[in-house]
């Protein structure tokens, strides 16, 4: 069903800031997903907020729940060469002078018709050539809710007659219950990240470092405190299903929220939101951001992906209470 629907005519979901609003529920949880960017908008189990999202009648802010095609996180300068030839990307971050969290977040996203039914909702999205990236992807964002809680499963083809770069991630944010700003300091944190990469003034890679004996170091579930954190993690550690967790939990341990990535992720950015322009929306969640590459891969090339014609690339993460 489509659900947020303005009370003037059911098509006035339409006009809201997030476009038309779509939900699935499975038992006591249920998922709210918009049309501007196929968005997690919120996700509810038991009336408990998992997320830190938003409501119909506002618009996104801080990446909440968008999915990021053909990359995540940032590229330098918006500059990168690829197979010879330069490219230049609009600033979509322009006080950091870099392109941010690829091209499709801010598009409309369709949802044929047989592709939504009570537990599931299908999303498809075709990028066509644009400033600074002229390939063609068919992309597609298949969203599932069960027993074992949310799983997003992320598919993109490349339609164009040449090889392209490619990465692909998501931005959730986690959260124990709604609060205020520093919501999230006394939460309980678990990341199985064994090393960070640190960043310089615009938020690009310097290098790599072990998080032993650093604030970055949480690999043991413990108190986030006052931890400033926007970095990626990386050489994660996982189970024996191939998947790797985040956690974060309530200080009393009653309950908490875990996300998942497959093995096609091998990085998780972790954002506690100190810098979001919305003073009263900093640290009220946990960003944690599945990435299939690292942050300015599109120049480094750590994680790229080449996606060859008519080549495909999957992956899969997922949400569920705890």
């Amino acid at each position: 069903m489509n659900a947020g629907q303005a009370p003037d005519g059911p098509g006035a979901a339409r006009w809201l800031p997030s476009g038309r609003q779509y939900e699935i529920t499975a038992g006591r949880q249920s998922v709210m997903l918009t049309e501007v960017g196929g968005a997690l908008r919120a996700y509810l189990c038991d009336g408990r907020n998992l997320l830190d999202g938003y409501v119909p009648d506002d618009m996104c802010t801080g990446a909440r729940g968008q999915s990021l095609i053909p990359w995540p996180n940032r590229v330098k300068d918006g500059r990168y060469e690829w197979d010879g030839k330069e490219f230049q990307l609009d600033l979509s971050e322009p006080d950091k002078g870099g392109a941010i969290h690829g091209l499709t977040r801010w598009r409309n996203w369709d949802v044929p018709a047989v592709e939504h039914v009570k537990d599931r909702i299908s999303f498809t999205y075709t990028l066509h050539a644009c400033q600074g990236w002229p390939w063609v992807l068919d992309a597609r964002l298949d969203y599932e809710l069960g027993d074992h809680g949310l799983s997003v499963r992320t598919t993109v083809v490349n339609r164009s007659a040449s090889s392209c770069p490619f990465g692909t991630g998501a931005h959730p944010y986690l959260s124990t219950g709604s609060g205020p700003p520093g919501a999230i300091d006394a939460g309980l944190v678990q990341v199985p990240g064994r090393t960070f990469l640190p960043v310089d003034e615009h938020g690009i890679p310097t290098g790599h470092e072990r998080v032993d004996g650093t604030e970055y170091d949480l690999r043991e579930l413990q108190q986030l405190g006052g931890r400033h954190i926007d970095v990626a993690y990386t050489d994660l550690t996982r189970d024996a299903d191939g998947r790797a967790r985040v956690k974060i939990l309530r200080p009393d341990r009653s309950g908490g929220v875990e996300l998942w990535v497959d093995e096609s992720y091998p990085y998780l950015e972790i954002f506690t939101g100190d810098t979001l322009p919305q003073l009263d929306r900093r640290r009220t969640g946990l960003g944690v951001e599945p990435m299939t590459c690292a942050p300015d891969a599109f120049n480094s090339g750590e994680g790229l992906i080449t996606l060859e014609p008519g080549q495909s690339h999957t992956g899969e993460w997922g949400i569920r209470p705890l």
